[in-house]
């Protein structure tokens, strides 16, 4: 292989490997969990702090457990407390997106059958790199009673490579 060719070459492995590079976020989902429902209650919200090595987005949620799944938003205004859906939560390299009660979750609307304690309730979370290139999260949050306090221990970790 002459000069030019090599040169060519290691030119395009490196813009390769510096496309791959730039795409790959890891993101990790600690302690999802879900409230559980009471009778005749059709919505819950889903809670878990979200880490990423890049900058990446949170821009949808699924679930086969509700016909709706919506990225919602609390906060006060004025007196008092609004919810409404947003498009979409910035995940920062370094810093945690807590979902959190009262104020950002994921909203489990019309919910296929009551959610029980100890309940596993599958949840796909739609990741979006800086590239526009999405990928699909896969979480299993525990139900927890309404009035349950947060485990001391910490729950497993989910990692997804985008």
């Amino acid at each position: 292989m002459s000069l030019k060719h090599s040169l060519r070459a290691l030119v395009a492995c490196t813009a390769l490997f510096t496309a791959t590079g730039a795409a790959l976020a890891q993101v990790t989902v600690k302690d999802p969990w879900v409230r559980a429902t009471v009778a005749q209650q059709k919505a819950t919200g889903a809670f878990m702090q979200i880490t990423s090595t890049e900058p990446v987005r949170l821009v949808e949620a699924k679930s086969a457990a509700a016909k709706i799944v919506e990225i919602h938003e609390m906060r006060m205004e004025g007196d008092r407390m609004m919810m409404k859906a947003i498009d979409a939560l910035d995940i920062v390299p370094g810093r945690a997106l807590e979902l959190k009660p009262g104020s950002y979750h994921v909203m489990l609307i019309d919910v296929v059958k009551p959610v029980n304690a100890g309940d596993k309730v599958p949840l796909t979370l739609v990741i979006e790199g800086r590239d526009g290139k999405r990928s699909a999260v896969e979480v299993s949050a525990e139900a927890r009673a309404m009035n349950a306090a947060r485990p001391a221990a910490a729950a497993p970790e989910h990692k997804h490579q985008h």
